[in-house]
């Protein structure tokens, strides 16, 4: 079986590395190179690295919907497309080039948190659970059938970042079942999407990591955690920006008003919020780099 794969991040690696142990994996589509870093050096996306590893020619057009850019893929003659955090739309043209179709590995389990972000989403409302699904691919943000899905608890503390990693390898290994299914002649039957539950995973903006005390506490932690590792969270905090790496809503209730700190210890620091107490354990100072709360004290000394 030929396939053509089409990702971007760290996110898809797994699912490549299982395309390749499965099938004919003729070439990788991904994202052009993009800068990165402080350098601002141009840095090929973890999927290219991973092909060039295995000898498996690279294509990164920046649309996919270019008639030669079709006209090329359909010269590979895939007998499937598969994708995984690509970051392109796949026009109609180009789902019916393949003779099985296209699948998606998507982290979330469908309708809910269709879109571009469902990881962080997810964290965001507070979703006890989330997983992957595989979906068959049609013209609709991911409202295609859904081929198999494995569901997992979300921590507590769990960080986008963290969860980031396990559904990768959930997805890879949802992603085997599929094609190991479809190699033994009984391939995955699709079930359409519930038109209940739908929900929308929007890009997140940099913009959205700004904490805003007014909120509760609950809400802030859940955000200081979806947007970490990126773009972390942010806010004022005795007249000095920082950013939040880590934090936590306590059951407690503070008479102050929102953004107060209340108390500060090596513990945490502590900020009277809309409703509840927010307790800020990593904070970075802008120019510095990430420490505890008991380091970030002593560097503003008698100033909270």
């Amino acid at each position: 079986m030929k396939i053509v794969f089409a990702g971007t991040p760290e996110f898809a690696v797994p699912s490549l590395r299982v395309a390749c142990e499965r099938a004919e994996v003729v070439a990788v589509y991904t994202q052009p190179d993009r800068p990165a870093g402080r350098g601002r050096a141009l840095t090929p996306p973890p999927v290219k690295q991973e092909a060039l590893q295995r000898g498996i020619e690279v294509r990164q057009p920046e649309t996919l919907r270019d008639p030669e850019v079709q006209a090329e893929l359909r010269v590979l003659e895939p007998d499937l497309i598969v994708t995984a955090a690509y970051g392109l739309i796949l026009p109609k043209k180009v789902l019916k080039i393949s003779r099985l179709g296209c699948w998606n590995v998507h982290g979330s389990l469908l309708p809910r948190w269709r879109g571009a972000a469902p990881i962080q989403r997810a964290i965001e409302a507070g979703d006890a659970e989330t997983g992957v699904c595989l979906m068959q691919m049609e013209a609709g943000l991911d409202t295609g059938p859904v081929l198999l899905s494995e569901a997992t608890a979300i921590g507590a503390d769990e960080t986008s970042g963290e969860l980031y990693e396990r559904l990768a390898e959930i997805g890879a290994n949802v992603l085997a079942q599929g094609l190991d299914m479809l190699v033994a002649g009984m391939p995955p039957q699709p079930r359409s999407q519930s038109e209940i539950g739908v929900t929308h995973a929007a890009k997140i903006e940099k913009a959205e990591a700004r904490l805003d005390w007014n909120e509760s506490a609950e809400v802030l932690a859940r955000k200081v955690r979806a947007f970490q590792p990126w773009p972390v969270a942010e806010a004022t905090l005795a007249g000095e920006r920082a950013r939040i790496h880590a934090a936590k809503a306590l059951a407690a209730h503070a008479e102050a008003a929102p953004g107060t700190v209340v108390a500060a210890n090596r513990d945490g620091i502590d900020v009277a919020c809309g409703d509840g107490v927010l307790r800020l354990l990593m904070l970075q100072r802008e120019g510095g780099r990430a420490v505890p709360a008991a380091d970030y004290l002593n560097a503003r000394r008698g100033q909270l």
